[in-house]
């Protein structure tokens, strides 16, 4: 570890052995590593909001706990202090590259309808979802992207303090990382994609404390905050039909890949709140966001 750097720990009220891990994995650095333990789980954006709180920096990386470094960084340091925002690649456990994943364009309601409806799923090569997920370009090219993963992004510490830091009302996860790129670039940052900087990324630590149910639900709950802050009135209420369309056929599918009534009852609670959505946005930007923003 760099001597210079500092190393914030957000343990989300994980309940397994993370934090015996970080201590025994790393003693030689621990002066270097805080560890904030936290009750509860506050949800991705708090607790990455936590983090560059207390970090001292200029800079701020962040790491899922599923992410391992391979290479250095500094690069990805460069391109922050010149347009605001970087990311490196990620990739697979056998270093394959996660094509689709890794950098994705910001989702239109056309993308976001082809996600409810299942059409990306069934036919990946169609054209908007080659578009959302950048599959029309060369993941070995850098270049200028629009939203990289928040799994490992980094950014000047002043860009999210102008931004308001990550909107805590995306809950648990899910979507955040496309809204703080969204108002990044929005606000005149750009994202620079180094595929040279390279780490593995396992996927879905984080959720795996969820039942399927619940994460479909709190998915859809996230997608549709974000379709409600971006897109405008028809579109968002476009999104929510689209996604009654697509999880009624989904639920009866999976009873009976699953021989059970589960999918079924998750079906419902996802039409459920796709009506409520429909008739009533989700206020979408926490106070502390608020608050900031009306501030500059």
């Amino acid at each position: 570890m760099d001597p210079e750097a500092s190393c914030v720990v957000i343990d989300n009220a994980s309940g397994d052995q993370t934090l015996e891990r970080v201590r025994s994995s790393a003693p030689a650095f621990l002066g270097n590593i805080e560890i904030i333990e936290n009750q509860r789980n506050m949800g991705f954006a708090a607790a990455v909001n936590q983090g560059v709180r207390r970090s001292g920096g200029e800079f701020v990386l962040l790491l899922n706990p599923d992410v391992r470094l391979k290479t250095g960084i500094q690069s990805l340091v460069a391109a922050s202090e010149s347009y605001g925002l970087s990311a490196g690649k990620l990739v697979d456990e056998v270093g394959q590259s996660q094509r689709g994943f890794t950098i994705r364009r910001f989702p239109t309601p056309a993308a976001l309808a082809f996600e409810t409806l299942g059409l990306n799923r069934l036919f990946p090569s169609n054209g908007v979802n080659r578009r959302y997920r950048y599959l029309d370009r060369d993941l070995e090219e850098p270049d200028l992207v629009e939203q990289p993963a928040g799994a490992f992004l980094m950014f000047r510490k002043d860009v999210w303090e102008r931004l308001g830091g990550f909107d805590e009302s995306f809950l648990p996860v899910w979507f955040e990382d496309v809204d703080f790129c969204k108002r990044a670039v929005d606000a005149g940052y750009r994202i620079q994609y180094l595929p040279d900087v390279v780490a593995t990324h396992e996927g879905g630590h984080s959720i795996r404390q969820l039942s399927s149910g619940c994460r479909a639900v709190r998915w859809y709950d996230s997608l549709l905050r974000y379709a409600a802050k971006y897109f405008s009135p028809w579109e968002y209420r476009a999104i929510c039909l689209t996604t009654i369309l697509g999880a009624l056929p989904r639920s009866v599918a999976g009873m009976f890949a699953q021989r059970s009534f589960a999918p079924v009852s998750t079906g419902f609670e996802i039409v459920a709140l796709a009506v409520r959505r429909s008739i009533s946005p989700p206020r979408n930007v926490s106070p502390n966001v608020t608050k900031r923003e009306n501030d500059l």
